[in-house]
């Protein structure tokens, strides 16, 4: 449960950076604490230092070290691509993670499988899927999901993506830099296809020409990337429909459309 040590010191201390929720929030907390720490031993791209984690009284907490972030550039921008890259080449045999955690306020399961398709189908898609049907959300949204879900393995021909580690939700809120070197945070961790990474990238902007070339020129993409991003980016915008409703349901069909029609 975390070392809980003097949470009323902590509060105050100016050199930390402290989320709090209701206790029922700890398990997030703790997730997250968890997968900052596993992306720190891979030694590939900073992330804050986690202080503790625990709940006090009613109230949940987390503890980071306190970051000042400076304004990117050109030359940040390719440090994280690189890192990025190098990030992915941590590497286990199985997808997913050995717990669950939260994708935003989500529930993101990640059991662990040999079989990415698989994977992607029953914990991402398959999973938001679930989320929207219990929320309302039926008609053509379930039925061209289920059909993406049987046509997953047209998408895989003549790839498959090793179990890398990920950040799992790197838009450009979730990064910044620090005395010039770029750092992530807010991860959804788990072991996937570095796509996905990439993809999220992509999904609300913030990321320049640098950094794509820069990972580029570390580890290439694999043939038919482009499409492979509309997939993952479904799992993001099902996951906002989840979260913030009907505004995302045009954006989650016309995804849906797309990759069922190529």
């Amino acid at each position: 449960m975390g070392s809980n040590r003097g949470f009323e010191k902590l509060r105050f201390d100016p050199n930390l950076f402290i989320k709090t929720g209701p206790a029922s929030a700890f398990d997030m907390f703790d997730a997250e604490a968890e997968g900052l720490r596993e992306l720190a031993a891979a030694k590939a791209i900073r992330v804050p230092n986690v202080l503790d984690v625990g709940i006090d009284g009613n109230e949940a907490f987390i503890a980071l070290e306190r970051l000042d972030f400076e304004k990117s550039n050109s030359s940040t921008e390719r440090m994280l691509g690189e890192q990025l890259a190098a990030l992915h080449r941590c590497t286990e045999e199985e997808f997913g993670w050995h717990r669950d955690n939260t994708i935003g306020l989500t529930p993101q399961r990640n059991t662990q499988k040999r079989d990415w398709v698989s994977f992607f189908r029953e914990h991402r898609l398959g999973f938001q899927l679930e989320l929207a049907a219990s929320n309302g959300i039926s008609g053509e949204l379930q039925t061209l999901g289920r059909e993406l879900c049987d046509e997953l393995p047209a998408f895989f021909v003549n790839y498959e993506p090793a179990a890398s580690l990920l950040h799992g939700d790197l838009w450009a809120g979730n990064w910044g830099v620090n005395k010039g070197e770029p750092i992530i945070f807010d991860p959804a961790v788990y072991y996937g296809d570095r796509e996905s990474d990439i993809a999220m990238t992509r999904l609300f902007g913030g990321f320049g020409k640098a950094f794509y070339e820069a990972y580029e020129s570390a580890w290439p993409l694999a043939r038919g990337h482009e499409l492979r991003a509309d997939l993952y980016q479904l799992y993001h915008v099902l996951n906002h429909l989840n979260l913030f409703g009907s505004s995302y349901h045009q954006q989650s069909i016309t995804l849906l459309r797309r990759l069922l029609s190529t």
